[in-house]
């Protein structure tokens, strides 16, 4: 069980880096997971986030209740994820796709790798705040290929969700979340502008880079991860690598509210998870047929 409760004052914070967390399961998946009490509040509205390759089933059919789970695959990714949820989808995730599910009041889900494919991806729960975990469940896909692209001599960016230097894509079916895909070449460089009071969370998914906003400067090594808050006032954030590198950024704004985790349901309060969960085991939550 996780607990968290945040401040809504907060001025510019950023954490430090943070290495993930090894996670196996079987024989077919392997991840890093970065879970957001190691970012002393700052990843809301993520919950967490697991950096993984599945090349077999792994998890089977499995339900979600007060969050939104969101998956994000890399271009590198080889073959089909096939995709089954309660909401009577069930279709192909292709390479360079993101699929958003909104739980809501509750809904299952499966995803699998279909015979031969290696999946390279960002598996995101993203929290919901108390007026919206009983909404209705809803869903977003959207292929690689309707995903605009930001283009510079040493920088290519799939703006996969959200906004960026004028460029607009698609929209979350829950509050609206930003999150790019960046690669940088040789000595590339990119920056993005932050609203006010905005959470920031960047994954060095291959390479290593320097990370600049307002006064502050980190460098965020492969595999490392850091969280930040822009506080009252907009700003920018750079980003640089010499030797160039993949990076991952989500930008959002913070629910700031207690929660509470128990694997795939983000409830407020420990009586709204056992209610989820009977509700789950009396099969109201749907099912896939």
């Amino acid at each position: 069980m996780n607990t968290q409760s945040l401040d809504t004052e907060r001025s510019f914070e950023i954490s430090k880096p943070i290495s993930g967390q090894p996670l196996v399961i079987g024989t077919g998946f392997k991840a890093s997971s970065f879970k957001q009490g190691r970012f002393d509040g700052l990843m809301d509205p993520l919950v967490m986030v697991d950096h993984f390759t599945m090349t077999e089933p792994t998890f089977g059919a499995h339900p979600h209740a007060g969050m939104s789970a969101v998956s994000i695959l890399f271009e590198d990714s080889q073959g089909l994820f096939h995709n089954r949820d309660s909401l009577g989808n069930d279709f192909d995730i292709a390479p360079g796709d993101l699929y958003w599910l909104k739980a809501g009041a509750g809904a299952v889900h499966d995803e699998a790798p279909r015979p031969g494919a290696r999946i390279h991806a960002l598996q995101v729960f993203v929290n919901l705040p108390a007026r919206h975990k009983t909404d209705a469940p809803a869903s977003l896909h959207i292929p690689a290929g309707e995903m605009p692209i930001i283009q510079g001599p040493k920088h290519r960016v799939r703006v996969t969700l959200g906004e960026s230097n004028g460029i607009e894509g698609a929209r979350s079916p829950a509050l609206p979340l930003t999150i790019l895909d960046i690669g940088l070449g040789q000595h590339g460089d990119f920056t993005h502008a932050l609203p006010a009071s905005q959470s920031v969370w960047l994954l060095a998914v291959r390479g290593d880079a320097e990370i600049q906003i307002k006064q502050a400067s980190a460098f965020l090594a492969a595999g490392e991860a850091i969280a930040l808050r822009t506080g009252s006032e907009a700003a920018s954030i750079g980003i640089q690598s010499e030797a160039g590198a993949h990076i991952v950024l989500m930008q959002g704004e913070p629910v700031n509210e207690p929660f509470v985790q128990r694997g795939p349901f983000v409830m407020n309060t420990m009586a709204e998870i056992e209610t989820v969960e009977a509700a789950y085991a009396a099969g109201e939550l749907g099912s896939i047929d």
